[in-house]
């Protein structure tokens, strides 16, 4: 199909670049991270939240590059979403966290939308628009005990009513999917506008890592929702499934980019501003044998956190080209091992980066501690422990993983 490669013309939004392929997707975000890096210490320091760059990220298209080809979209690989992710974790893991929830609502309108919802939100997506995320809620039993409710409002429509957490994105966002239960119990997602009366976004996020994510508070008082932005999420787990594999691999992609940016610093830091052990004998810190062999050490794990990330991308799409149960919990395995693996690596490169840098890393003017408090929060998501124990049952046992959206 033949598409104009200018921008989108969406009313309400800015406009966007249409990304042709997976090659443009990788160098978009290459140029992009290369942008985002140097602000990246003071925006953490002053919580000074992304706006400029959430735009400037808009405009370039990537946030449209899993749109299907047959509605204008790029639809590039998994592993080349997991790749432009973790470009822009080593940047940033903030704005590299702030479009997670938008890849995960955009593959559910592609797995459940109808083809009328399909066409509008593709439409959305490529002019520019974000979507934010309203799920996760506070004081439940579990992190999928859902109280929030989609009640029909005798018009053809429904009421949202519920208050949400870690609403990642939401600030930011133009249109934001909430998780919400109907009077059967059955999951849907609601896809409304940022504006919508009756939503209100909270910035009170006040965690000490991923400090401008802005994961605050949603509130829904009888927020109306017409029935045809309603998506039925429940039916995405009869069956065999990629949405909790696509899900945990752009946060395990976000873990491998905290991993390498830091490595990068760290080992930038020991080139020009470190000092070496006096027992050493050398004159510079990058020739103390002994902080060598640590960043050997260490670059080591992060290559194979990399390498970990890209077959379970790889993974993943062979798993999209036949899907059968078989091939889901393959992917899900992958994505499960590069997760559990580079959790404790990343959390591990932010306390070293001081380890290599000496005393005057720590200073507090040079905010190298954002990499462990960034490393540390994120890593908190869907713990490691409980992915061991599926990777464990299914290479000894032979036992699928579960279908419930998490791994």
């Amino acid at each position: 199909m033949s598409i104009d490669r200018t921008t989108s013309q969406a009313p309400g939004l800015p406009g966007a670049h249409v990304i042709a392929d997976d090659a443009e997707a990788i160098a978009t975000a290459r140029a992009l991270a290369a942008e985002f890096a140097p602000g990246a210490a003071d925006r953490d320091a002053g919580r000074l939240l992304p706006v400029a760059e959430l735009d400037r990220l808009s405009a370039s298209g990537l946030l449209a590059i899993t749109v299907p080809r047959e509605h204008g979209g790029a639809e590039v690989s998994a592993q080349t979403l997991a790749e432009v992710v973790r470009l822009l974790a080593a940047a940033d893991p903030n704005i590299a966290q702030i479009p997670q929830s938008h890849f995960v609502y955009v593959n559910v309108l592609r797995r459940q939308g109808t083809p009328e919802q399909r066409k509008f939100f593709f439409g959305e997506v490529l002019a520019g628009a974000r979507l934010g995320n309203a799920q996760s809620e506070a004081g439940t039993r579990h992190v999928q005990d859902y109280r929030t409710r989609l009640v029909p409002d005798g018009e053809d429509g429904f009421l949202l009513r519920g208050v949400k957490h870690y609403s990642t994105g939401a600030l930011f966002a133009h249109w934001i999917p909430v998780l919400a239960r109907r009077e059967d119990e059955t999951l849907h997602v609601a896809y409304v506008p940022r504006d919508a009366d009756g939503l209100t976004v909270i910035d009170d996020w006040a965690g000490m890592g991923q400090r401008t994510t802005a994961s605050g508070t949603v509130r829904l008082d009888d927020v109306r929702v017409p029935a045809n932005r309603v998506v039925p999420h429940h039916l995405t787990f009869t069956g065999p499934q990629l949405h909790g594999a696509v899900a945990q691999l752009l946060h395990a992609a976000i873990d491998v980019g905290i991993a390498g940016g830091t490595l990068a610093e760290a080992l930038e830091f020991v080139r020009t501003r470190a000092r070496p052990w006096f027992e050493s004998g050398v004159d510079s810190a990058a020739e103390d044998p002994l902080i060598i062999q640590r960043a050997g050490e260490l670059a080591i794990k992060v290559r194979a956190a990399e390498a970990l990330l890209a077959a379970a991308g790889r993974e993943v799409d062979a798993a999209a080209a036949d899907l059968t149960e078989e091939s889901a919990a393959a992917a899900s395995i992958a994505v499960a091992t590069v997760k559990a693996y580079v959790d404790p690596v990343a959390v591990e490169l932010g306390s070293a980066v001081f380890e290599l840098g000496g005393t005057r890393a720590s200073l507090d003017g040079l905010n190298l501690h954002r990499h462990w408090r960034n490393a540390r929060t994120h890593t908190l998501h869907d713990p490691a422990r409980w992915k061991i124990q599926h990777i464990g049952r299914y290479v000894l046992n032979g036992r699928l993983p579960p279908r419930h959206g998490l791994l």
